[in-house]
């Protein structure tokens, strides 16, 4: 159990969070767009720390601390399955085009590209169905992940006595979980974006202190001692299988491998760049991410916003997360990871705080983990929100609706969106379980359409709602189907949804040319739109569009380097690597020079002018 200073800087936390909610809530009232975006007044440094505090997330680190431990520096490529460098597409490009818009969601967006008729609206529809599935998805996700963290630290023999009725080991993190995402509701739905930025930046700062503290217990515990690890488990680089052998050490590691399903590791590893770069190329996906980027100022601080993102999570993020898996590493027998009648490896995390955390450490690490849970939360809620609100309720239902009814009815669908993801939660089975859902089926759905809305001109809406639609029923169908890791039926996936769309594209006239001057006039995208080039200088002789491809992806692929760079250098750090440390240090500045040169300089001119 915790102790009651622990408990009473959890509670002290708590309190903040309401205040936070309670103060923000007059200015989130004031409007749709206050509520949803902001105001659009929030500074690009906030909303790159919100965003980067709202990845931040008790699932998604107790995801990473067990990849850590299983796979070792070969573990800092794994999140490219999201992708992770998506963020390095959205500061060299992506987001500048998609803030050029003006939009509130990315519903909105798609009417801004295919404009009205029977084809956008069809686009329009199936885009919401699926951000809100998506948002559903990831609250699920977030929602399983806190109970299991929760369950370590109050165990629920304390507990029991006092619910009326019986609930199974099993089903316990779940309990938990409904208790907390209730407590999360409050703030989320009361203050709206600003609320969730201003809390974020209080997450943030505990993470930071949280985060440096954890890796100095581990470097010091680390000081003298060799980790009981298998050959290449100190190296980042692999080949086409992992040669992990853990059989001598820690046996029931390499059942959690073949489980995985990561192995043979190199093609993995390619599969996950391809559906990578497809994935970062369609654009983000309809939640919080995008949100933070259409509450930005301008495009020039969507770009920095995104960039930003990187710099302030990962080292402080991967800090933590080598802390706690050489803790892990070098206490192997006293940590408790049996649950429900078996080994679970998402419990390190919460199993090494229990047991090497000192007190008042504890709470303020479990307040900055609370807070994670709680910002992740937010920032979907809102964003799920945003498209029941904005793209059901005002496009469809009530247009013309009052201030005071637009803010009852968003409180009103934050409750729903919370119940039903409650639901999702109960039937999922573990964290990685839905995660590989979300990045490898849903997101498999979700590619071939987006891809073409932003660089082939003759794509409509006919051809966007039947390549979503192709796409998405077999990314909810296969993994029944298919007994194996769900990123590799993610190109069977795709090439159905290529097909829809493409058949959805001829079986319908092009969209309206003014729809698509204008959005290309605005936008200024590369990509196959020569016709509607030509148009748009017919009009305006003095519009200029060069096309940026290569120099886009020269400073993509120089970003995503920097990026991983980022990752390996506090991982040496706290591993006592100091030559490794260096050298990872050197790239990343020689990295972070050429980005200026090649992509700051010649762009922050034209991201300056408008």
């Amino acid at each position: 159990m915790l102790s009651t200073i622990d408990l009473a800087i959890i509670g002290l936390y708590l309190a903040s969070l309401v205040a936070v909610g309670v103060f923000a809530r007059r200015r989130a009232a004031a409007s749709k767009e206050a509520y949803l975006l902001g105001g659009k007044t929030l500074p690009w440094y906030l909303l790159g720390l919100s965003n980067a505090s709202g990845m931040f997330d008790i699932s998604g680190t107790m995801w990473m601390v067990t990849l850590a431990f299983v796979y070792g520096l070969k573990s800092v490529w794994i999140p490219w399955l999201w992708p992770c460098f998506n963020q390095i597409f959205l500061m060299v490009f992506m987001a500048a085009w998609l803030r050029r818009s003006g939009c509130t969601t990315g519903a909105e967006w798609i009417t801004f590209r295919f404009g009205a008729g029977r084809g956008a609206t069809l686009a329009h529809t199936v885009i919401v169905v699926f951000a809100l599935v998506n948002c559903l998805g990831f609250l699920a996700y977030g929602f399983i992940g806190l109970g299991k963290f929760i369950q370590i630290f109050v165990p629920w023999s304390a507990v029991a006595p006092l619910v009326p009725f019986e609930v199974p080991a099993a089903y316990v993190p779940h309990v938990y979980g409904i208790l907390f995402t209730l407590f999360s509701v409050f703030y989320a739905i009361l203050g709206g974006m600003a609320s969730i930025v201003w809390a974020d930046v209080i997450q943030y700062l505990i993470m930071a202190v949280a985060s440096v503290a954890i890796a100095v217990i581990a470097m010091l515990a680390l000081r003298g001692q060799a980790l009981p690890v298998p050959d290449g488990w100190l190296s980042p680089f692999f080949g086409w299988h992992l040669n992990l052998d853990w059989s001598g050490l820690v046996a029931e590691v390499t059942a959690k491998i073949r489980e995985d399903g990561f192995s043979p590791f190199g093609a993995f590893f390619m599969m996950m760049v391809f559906k990578g770069i497809l994935s970062s190329l369609a654009g983000p996906a309809p939640n919080y991410d995008m949100q933070k980027i259409l509450s930005t100022r301008s495009p020039k601080e969507a770009a920095l916003m995104s960039g930003v993102v990187s710099l302030i999570l990962l080292p402080v993020r991967y800090l933590m997360i080598a802390g706690f898996t050489v803790l892990g590493l070098l206490n192997y027998e006293r940590l408790h990871l049996r649950a429900a009648g078996r080994i679970d490896f998402e419990q390190i995390l919460p199993s090494a705080i229990s047991q090497f955390v000192p007190v008042g450490l504890t709470g303020i690490l479990l307040a900055g983990l609370l807070a994670a849970f709680i910002g992740t939360f937010a920032g979907t809620l809102n964003a799920a929100q945003a498209y029941l609100v904005n793209d059901i309720y005002l496009k469809y239902v009530r247009p013309r609706a009052s201030r005071r009814r637009v803010t009852a009815v968003t409180y009103l669908t934050g409750l729903a969106v919370v119940a039903v993801s409650i639901v999702f939660g109960v039937f999922a089975k573990d964290v990685n379980s839905i995660l590989q859902w979300i990045v490898s089926g849903l997101y498999g759905g979700y590619l071939a359409a987006n891809l073409l809305k932003w660089f082939w001109w003759r794509f409509n809406g006919s051809g966007y709602f039947w390549g979503m639609a192709t796409g998405l029923v077999p990314a909810m169908i296969f993994p029944r189907l298919f007994p194996f890791l769900d990123l590799y039926y993610f190109p069977l996936i795709l090439l159905i949804s290529l097909a829809g769309s493409l058949l959805g594209t001829f079986a319908a006239p092009p969209a309206d040319p003014e729809t698509l001057k204008r959005f290309y006039a605005k936008t200024r995208p590369w990509g196959f739109w020569k016709p509607v080039h030509d148009a748009v200088t017919r009009d305006d002789p003095a519009f200029a569009n060069r096309s940026r491809f290569s120099r886009d992806m020269l400073n993509t692929a120089i970003g995503t380097a920097a990026q991983t760079c980022l990752m390996l250098i506090p991982v040496y750090l706290v591993l006592l690597r100091p030559v490794p440390a260096a050298a990872a240090t050197a790239l990343f500045a020689f990295c972070a020079f050429l980005l200026w040169r090649l992509w700051w300089r010649p762009c922050r001119a034209d991201l300056e002018r408008e």
